[in-house]
């Protein structure tokens, strides 16, 4: 057995490699940023992650450090689809796949309406803030 297959990679839950790539991309600078759960909803994915970059340089930006931090972290593979020129990319790791927009092109296709039904799951930026919270107590 090669070295590298005798490391034992961590596994992940979906709702767990959903909100990190949420912080990713909130790190990242993206902007509303949501989660949402889709495992009721459909067989495409247990959950999408949607945010919007302000230009392609961004959108690149914020899809190269989510593939590359989860596959540092928890050793995942993704697929990248879409292009920075045409305002969308996809991260896709089979259960949970990112959307990173312009704003132009969040507004044309409306993933959020598409799938309105789909609980969202706690801000980002609400689970650190409770965090935070909790240890001043």
């Amino acid at each position: 057995m090669s070295e590298e297959n005798a490391q034992i990679k961590p596994s992940v839950s979906s709702l767990e490699l959903a909100r990190t790539c949420g912080r990713i991309a909130d790190d990242r600078k993206g902007t509303d940023v949501i989660v949402m759960n889709l495992s009721e909803l459909s067989a495409v994915a247990e959950y999408f992650v949607i945010c919007t970059g302000t230009s392609s340089p961004h959108l690149r930006a914020i899809s190269e450090r989510i593939h590359k931090d989860v596959k540092e972290t928890y050793g995942l593979q993704s697929r990248v689809n879409g292009t920075p020129e045409s305002g969308w990319m996809i991260t896709d790791f089979g259960n949970v796949m990112v959307h990173v927009f312009t704003d132009e092109a969040r507004r044309l296709y409306q993933l959020e309406n598409l799938w309105g039904d789909a609980p969202k799951v706690e801000a980002i930026r609400k689970l650190e803030e409770k965090a935070v919270s909790s240890r001043l107590r």
